[in-house]
Parts: C-alpha cells; structure tokens; sequence
C-alpha cells in the first residue's frame, strides 16, 4: 500500500559478500558505491547461498570491514542476508552467530536482516528473537534493525497469512519470494528449462502483505544473458516480463542480480512521465473543483471522488518517497516542471 509513509522497496539486490578473487568484496563494494538508477533501494550484502561454503567467514568479515566506509553515503538501505533454516540446526547457528557479529559491530550502519528459508510462524518468530537479542547485546535502540523473511519452504507457504499478521506487531518489514527452493521442496520440475511461475502464491503474497502493511518481493530471475550466433547480450527483455508481471499484481519491487537489473527494476516500479503527469493534473483539478465547492468533478472524462483521488494520490506519493532518498533518479526521470508540481501539489481529501 503506498501512503505518505511509503517505505522504498522496489529493487532488492544481492551482492555476494565474498567471492573467489583477489578483492574478494568486489561485488559488495560495488553495490555500495552504485550510483544513480544503479543503486537499488535496498542492497543485500550475500553471507549465504550467494557465498560458497568456504567464505562465509569471510563474507562476514567484508561486511564488518566495508559498511563503516561505504554506508554512510549509500542512498539506499542495507540489510544483510544470513544463513538459516528451519529443518538445519547448524545453518540457524550459524546465522545466530553472523546476526551477533553484525549487530555488534557494524549495527549502527545496518537496516536490519535477511532471513532464508523460513518454516512456520514458530521459526519465523525465533529469528526475530535472534535478532531482538542481538540487537539488545550490542546497544542499538529497540526495533533499530528490522527483519526481511524469504518465503522458499512449504512451510512458510502454509503460514503466510499468520506470519504477515505477526507482522503487525513484530521487526517484519517484508516478505521476498524464493522460487528456486520453493520448486525444489515442492518436488516441481522444471520442463524445457523452465521453473513454475507460482502466479497463484504472487497474488496471495501481494494479498496477505497488502493487509500487514509489509512489503512484497518477487523472486530473482536467473537468465541473465543470452548467447545468439556467438554473441552473447543482457537479457533485458525477460527481466521486464517479470518485473512488469509482478507490477501488475501488486508486488513492491523486485529481486536484482545485477546492477542492469536494478537500473531496469527501479524505472519499472515508479510511475512513468505519463502516469505523473496524468495523476497531478487530475489532483490540481479535483483540487481546484474542490476549492469552489464542488463534490465529486469529472476530469478528462473520469469522475473523481474520494477513492479515485486516493489512487491518483498514491503515484504522487511514490514519486516523492523516491524523490527523498533518490534525488538522482528523479531528476534524470521527470521534467523538471513536472517534478516540481508532484512535489507541491497539495494532497489531502478533506
């Protein structure tokens, strides 16, 4: 739901936080000096599946090391993805651990955590307390780092409108999907190269995080490049696909595993030229209808009340929380007249 609270989640991009190379924080350093449509709004330094088995420790250890530089001047948010599992007592370990080292020495720069593999509202409850503890032990303000959950198991699938009601009271910010271990659990097979959409679990997750006021995440899409007569090219096209599907149905934003996915995702999840200028136009008229005392006004053809102007309101909204944090894009973005009048237009149905 967009409001004027409206909390940016329309790319959610992951960075393995150490791979094999000489500068194994390549990646992570990258994703935190992003600039412009590049930079996602929230980036995911990667501690699990993103990070072999052999560099977790590592991982960690760019985490702690990279942030104090690069965090303060990062526009976006950051919130660490950890390992966990519910059916794995080392993997929930492990996390715990990374959780704590985290918290103690680099909270202040965080945003809070990515929990993976989540099972029922049992376990998703013991990851916030993990991260409730830590938090305490290492000073930060109560409720300081908020909590992302992947849904990837049947279980989570099962408990969905629960967890998103324990949302209401708990550090749950948001709810991203993980198609490739949900496939997998689920025993779904993958036919001429192509896994399950799941459109039918998209709409419930839009759905149940629509009435928790949480935010909703597709999954990552994989393909990125094609090869065609020994050239191999972006796959842009069937990023927006997705992007555009889980648009339609009302997710937030979407999962990015490269910076060319984020450019895409953050333009395909803010209103276009034409989308604004429509919506402020109708505002100023309604406004103005408004003013010389009139209910309900047509507008171009459409009658405006209340329920319409709150659609026509949200774009605004959305424009503006992106405007806040991303200065850069909007002004590359919107005409610098338009922009201006989204920034001012007076929003209030009273």
């Amino acid at each position: 739901m967009t409001t004027n609270d409206t909390r940016l989640c329309r790319t959610f991009q992951t960075a393995p936080a150490a791979v094999p190379r000489d500068d194994s924080a390549k990646f992570l350093t990258s994703g935190l000096t992003s600039e412009g449509f590049q930079t996602p709004d929230w980036l995911v330094p990667d501690i699990e599946d993103g990070t072999a088995p052999s560099m977790k420790a590592e991982a960690v250890d760019n985490v702690v090391e990279r942030l104090p530089d690069h965090a303060p001047d990062f526009a976006g948010e950051i919130l660490p993805r950890v390992e966990w599992a519910y059916d794995g007592q080392q993997f929930r370990e492990r996390g715990t651990d990374q959780v704590r080292r985290l918290a103690s020495e680099v909270g202040e720069h965080l945003d809070g955590v990515v929990v993976p593999k989540v099972g029922r509202l049992a376990d998703v409850r013991d990851a916030a307390n993990v991260i409730a503890e830590a938090e305490r032990d290492a000073g930060l303000a109560d409720g300081a780092l908020d909590m992302a959950i992947i849904l990837e198991t049947a279980a989570a699938r099962s408990d969905l409108r629960e967890i998103c009601r324990f949302a209401t009271d708990s550090r749950l910010e948001a709810i991203v999907f993980g198609p490739v271990d949900y496939t997998a659990e689920l025993g779904g097979r993958a036919l001429d190269g192509e896994r399950p959409r799941w459109d039918g679990l998209l709409e419930a997750l839009s759905n149940e995080t629509s009435a928790a006021d949480i935010a909703a995440v597709g999954g990552p899409f994989d393909q990125l490049f094609h090869e065609r007569a020994g050239v191999t090219y972006y796959n842009a096209e069937g990023y927006a696909d997705q992007v555009e599907r889980e648009a339609t149905v009302g997710i937030d934003g979407s999962w990015s595993l490269h910076p060319k996915q984020t450019a895409q995702a953050n333009r395909i999840h803010m209103p276009s030229t034409e989308e604004l200028e429509r919506d402020v136009s109708k505002i100023e008229a309604f406004n103005d209808a408004k003013r010389e005392g009139t209910g309900a006004v047509v507008v171009d053809g459409q009658m405006v009340d209340e329920a319409t102007y709150k659609n026509f309101a949200n774009t605004v909204w959305q424009v503006r929380a992106i405007d806040a944090v991303h200065p850069q894009q909007t002004t590359a973005y919107y005409d610098e007249d338009l922009l201006a009048r989204a920034r001012d237009v007076a929003l209030a149905f009273n």
